[in-house]
């Protein structure tokens, strides 16, 4: 396994010294519902299917700052090596890839952008492609975004490869920045159009938004102090939910 580092939590199983286990990874807190649930295949991931038979899956990670792992204590604790290492774990004897090419800040008109000479230099198997919120928090009209979304979509089909779509994140109800207080209702609409999307044009789709909804007893819902960026806790149990729908996908 290539990220046998990036493990999301660990403990000391040790009662001295003497008898010190070596560390053990935890793949998600306890109170991280890990279901396969949010993952909808909506008929796609087909060549992705073809490759975990052929022992070998390359995914290309597209998307802003959760992809690129902002807020993560350290680079190994982000989504992109977590989900490699679970869906290794999950896919035994398959090779799993994941190319980290998340750059914090895009929208979809600056990933869309960037497409072309990603696919084209990973050559993966599955996009991956993470979209919507800043879309939202930079109050770009719905239009706009869908006219990139699209755009992107020819991208991704001409280039033949599969698809998995990923909504937008929940932020803290609680919030004290006024530039995020009372986003959830127009990110969870946004995420409801590209669940729509997803299944009109038969991409899989991971449902983040929902996902994190039931995220209530993690420290701050999985997100970290400046209420956008999740935390190492969040990382680790979106990164499970992920691998866990994808891998019962695939199999």
């Amino acid at each position: 396994m290539k990220s046998a580092a990036a493990i999301a939590l660990v403990f000391l199983a040790a009662s001295s010294p003497a008898l010190a286990r070596p560390a053990q990874p935890q793949t998600a807190p306890a109170a991280c519902p890990v279901t396969a649930d949010h993952v909808a295949a909506n008929g796609g991931l087909g060549r992705s299917r073809a490759g975990v038979a052929a022992g070998n899956l390359t995914i290309l990670a597209m998307g802003s700052s959760s992809i690129e792992g902002v807020g993560a204590s350290r680079p190994d604790l982000g989504f992109v090596p977590l989900l490699e290492a679970g869906l290794e774990r999950r896919l035994p004897g398959v090779e799993v890839t994941v190319i980290n090419k998340g750059i914090g800040g895009e929208t979809a008109k600056e990933t869309a952008d960037r497409l072309p000479r990603e696919i084209a230099a990973g050559r993966p198997d599955l996009v991956i492609w993470q979209l919507g919120t800043n879309d939202v928090l930079r109050d770009r009209p719905m239009d706009d975004f869908f006219a990139d979304f699209r755009r992107g979509e020819d991208v991704l089909d001409r280039a033949g490869v599969d698809v998995l779509l990923i909504d937008p994140q929940r932020l803290p109800e609680g919030t004290v920045n006024p530039s995020f207080r009372g986003r959830n209702p127009a990110l969870g609409e946004t995420a409801r159009m590209i669940d729509l999307e997803g299944g009109r044009v038969g991409y899989a789709v991971l449902h983040r938004f929902s996902a994190m909804g039931a995220w209530t007893d993690l420290e701050r819902g999985g997100v970290g102090p400046d209420d956008l960026h999740l935390n190492d806790a969040g990382y680790a149990c979106w990164a499970e939910v992920t691998a866990e729908g994808l891998a019962a996908a695939l199999r």
